[in-house]
């Protein structure tokens, strides 16, 4: 039954949500948003006093009690994510739904729960949306994430076989069980994508994926461009958090938000309606309702229609979290939002010698630059990339802050891979 609930769910996502027009799509987002909130209101004592207003981490956190719909306690819920992280067995549930933990790239852990139902829907939607080939094509997925989940491994069968890498473990001992696997579909963060397209320009490993996901990180153009280098194809990207599966690319490479399963109202920040914070509604959700919920994130809108043909939103990109945008000051010191792409491009645009760098902000606005190079001698590199800050700011009306160059990357220490940051 359940294999024929992921079947369902990939049929209908693959060929009956083709909406031909925008009025076609919101005409079906506002009958599921109607009827999804009347069912949860119905069964979360949460949304039942709720005023309508906007939630967050913090707001769904202090009453997941009272928000989700299964009866699962908070503390409850805690101590079994934890114990599978201790344990690295994620195969637990509680009163039979998935408890999982986000990252906790904000400083705070978040709870997320999935029921069958909702496991079903969204092995069959995200297989809908990203499989190269036809469902009934054998797949050998490689998974690299920080925890793996039920969620994650619903598809697994005899067609679609499911390898799950873990993070926390050193890059090389997965070197060769990566190359034995060989996988037909390799879904990774950005930081260890790179760590494997470096082992496969230098030999180390030989692997023949059909497609390639960027995931749970920032793809940043600098390291996109090094990983379709090494495996000689385009890189593809899931937008997928906590709040749920929100994204995925087209087969053009453009990044469509899933309107098909969630509603975005953009928070505008800025005055020509380029870049945004989304508030998400997740009419699919049901365990743990996700209604006008603000997301951390900073998403630029594409302003020309793809050429897939799709009338759901289209993204130029995912910049990275609201609490990055770093900040100049202008001569009367008001601060002036820089925004992670601004900074991104003043970098990129500087020189082709760079191969990796890191950009922090600490509370004095002192900006630490990190810089790789391969190439011999930096002579001129950090000069170039303080040239184009200097730009960058002009063009802001802002004086440029304090800058200072290091030759070595911050280290990761287990946390996901930002370029650009404020401390």
């Amino acid at each position: 039954m359940f294999k024929l609930r992921i079947l369902f769910y990939y049929l209908v996502t693959r060929h009956f949500r083709n909406f031909k027009t925008v009025a076609a799509l919101r005409r079906f987002q506002s009958t599921r948003m109607r009827k999804h909130a009347e069912w949860v209101k119905n069964r979360s004592r949460f949304y039942r006093e709720w005023d309508g207003g906007v939630i967050d981490k913090k707001i769904m956190m202090e009453h997941f009690s009272d928000l989700n719909t299964v009866g699962i306690d908070r503390d409850q819920a805690f101590q079994v994510a934890f114990a599978a992280e201790n344990s690295r067995d994620f195969t637990s549930t509680l009163n039979g739904v998935t408890v999982g933990l986000s990252s906790g790239t904000s400083g705070n852990r978040g709870l997320f729960l999935v029921s069958d139902q909702e496991r079903a829907m969204h092995a069959g939607t995200i297989l809908g949306k990203i499989l190269p080939q036809s469902l009934f094509s054998k797949y050998k997925v490689a998974f690299f994430m920080r925890a793996n989940s039920n969620l994650y491994t619903a598809s697994q069968g005899s067609r679609i076989i499911f390898e799950f890498f873990d993070l926390l473990k050193p890059v090389g001992e997965h070197l060769e069980r990566l190359s034995v696997f060989d996988p037909s579909l390799l879904f990774a963060p950005p930081s260890m994508l790179i760590r494997l397209a470096e082992a496969q320009r230098d030999g180390i490993i030989s692997i023949r994926p059909l497609k390639i996901f960027s995931i749970a990180e920032t793809l940043d153009p600098l390291d996109q461009k090094k990983i379709e280098l090494a495996f000689g194809q385009k890189v593809h990207q899931i937008y997928q958090c906590t709040e749920g599966f929100l994204a995925a690319t087209c087969k053009e490479g453009v990044l469509h938000i899933n309107e098909d399963c969630v509603h975005i109202e953009p928070e505008w920040l800025d005055e020509s309606h380029s870049k945004f914070i989304p508030i998400v509604t997740d009419f699919t959700r049901t365990s743990q309702p996700i209604i006008r919920y603000r997301l951390n994130d900073i998403l630029t809108i594409r302003k020309t229609p793809c050429p897939c043909g799709s009338v759901m939103m289209a993204l130029e990109g995912i910049e990275g979290r609201a609490d990055d945008v770093l900040y100049f000051l202008n001569q009367d010191q008001e601060r002036i939002m820089v925004f992670p792409d601004f900074m991104r491009r003043a970098i990129l645009t500087a020189s082709d010698r760079i191969d990796e760098y890191a950009v922090r902000q600490n509370q004095d606005g002192v900006l630490h630059i990190h810089l790789k190079s391969a190439s011999e001698g930096r002579t001129g590199l950090e000069s170039s990339v303080l040239t184009e800050i200097q730009s960058l700011a002009s063009d802001l009306g802002a004086v440029i802050p304090k800058v200072i160059f290091y030759t070595d990357l911050p280290p990761l220490n287990g946390k996901k891979l930002r370029r650009v940051m404020r401390e």
